[in-house]
């Protein structure tokens, strides 16, 4: 997807990127849904997915949410109108989704989260709600009605009685009916209330937008988890304090800043944890290396056969190269730093395509060092042979 619709993809990026709302008619032209309403359902009713089902007029009260797995009993009594399913990360199970997620690498793959899939019959919604993050939503199956309101933040009225954050009140600025193929997406915090016109399925892609609360609590812990009960607070310089030993002077401070100066100044620690943070796995027990860990012997006749290599759904990826540092970040965990700079371009290659044809890194596996790497990258189950 080169461009949305008749927006080309810089102009998006300048004027509506984390900035405005925007309608995008036939963004997928012609789209056809890879999964249908019992496609989902059956997903929702297994242990490892993350499901929800949103009442509006729950057994036990309005916005009621309960959480899944679910059984075919449950999904046999649910109510005719005004409920809504949804599971999260389904580009994790279905190769197709993926795909799809893969069009929005015009933002970098490491911001991206997961591509939720809402089913709901006619008056379905999950209420009027903003998102602290940017997300697109796809119409790809029926109608519904979008209504777009003002931006709005955590000081907002909510509902009370629901654990989910939902708006009293929702002053309604846009008002849209999406059909399958069009999209919609919303910057953070502009509120929307999304109903089912009929039986509907909308696809979400969200993206990872951490708070700086949890950047910093995260950060932390990963500094100190490599820090020993040797490296502590001094003071050689100290003056005489007896006339005010209370007093905390700004030499003290100027201590304790150049303390974490000289953590969070280091680049590439601070990458390395930025890559890790980032790409960490929302699902890890998803994502398991090969029980039986491949040879290269085994590899290469797949490569002669110029078959696709693809990324694995449940892998995140991102690197990170300046002038002296290369790291290779998949699900948190550094994969490669130290290989000579042409296993780099390969890495690299493999990072940004989620397809590739085998034949595209041939030019790199003369050297030994990058059939190390590939064979990794398989044994670790982050890629794997696909059909053309």
């Amino acid at each position: 997807m080169n461009t949305l619709n008749n927006i080309d993809i810089p102009t998006f990026l300048s004027e509506y990127w984390q900035k405005k709302p925007l309608l995008i008619r036939n963004a997928f032209q012609s789209f056809i849904s890879p999964i249908d309403p019992d496609d989902l359902a059956g997903l929702a009713m297994e242990e490892d997915a993350e499901s929800r089902l949103i009442f509006e007029n729950g057994p036990n009260g309005p916005w009621e949410l309960q959480h899944g797995p679910f059984t075919e009993e449950d999904f046999n009594k649910l109510p005719e109108e005004k409920w809504t399913l949804l599971v999260q990360a389904v580009d994790q199970w279905v190769p197709e989704l993926a795909d799809i997620v893969d069009q929005f690498k015009f933002i970098p793959k490491w911001r991206l989260d997961d591509l939720m899939v809402s089913f709901a019959p006619k008056g379905g919604s999950v209420g009027p709600h903003f998102d602290q993050y940017d997300v697109f939503l796809l119409q790809a199956h029926g109608q519904r009605q979008w209504q777009i309101g003002l931006k709005y933040n955590e000081n907002s009225e909510f509902v009370d009685g629901t654990n989910l954050k939902i708006l009293s009140n929702m002053d309604i600025t846009e008002e849209w009916t999406l059909n399958p193929g069009d999209m919609l997406y919303l910057p953070p915090q502009y509120a929307h209330n999304g109903i089912a016109l009929n039986d509907c399925m909308t696809f979400s892609i969200g993206f990872r937008a951490p708070s700086e609360a949890d950047i910093l609590s995260n950060l932390t812990d990963h500094i100190c988890a490599e820090l020993n009960e040797d490296e502590r607070y001094s003071d050689p310089d100290q003056k005489d304090a007896r006339s005010t030993p209370a007093k905390i002077d700004d030499q003290a401070v100027d201590r304790i800043q150049a303390i974490l100066l000289k953590h969070i100044n280091d680049r590439a620690k601070l990458s390395n944890w930025l890559a890790s943070y980032m790409t960490e796995s929302k699902y890890e027990e998803l994502q398991e290396p090969l029980e039986e860990e491949l040879e290269w012997s085994e590899l290469t006749p797949f490569i002669e056969q110029a078959q696709i290599i693809t990324q694995n759904e449940t892998s995140r990826w991102a690197y990170y190269e300046s002038e002296d540092i290369f790291q290779l970040t998949i699900n948190g965990q550094l994969i490669e730093a130290a290989h000579p700079n042409v296993c780099h371009e390969m890495a690299k290659h493999l990072a940004n395509n989620r397809h590739i044809q085998a034949t595209d890194i041939m030019q790199w596996l003369s050297e030994t060092q990058c059939q190390h790497l590939l064979l990794e990258l398989f044994n670790l189950n982050h890629l794997y042979f696909d059909e053309e």
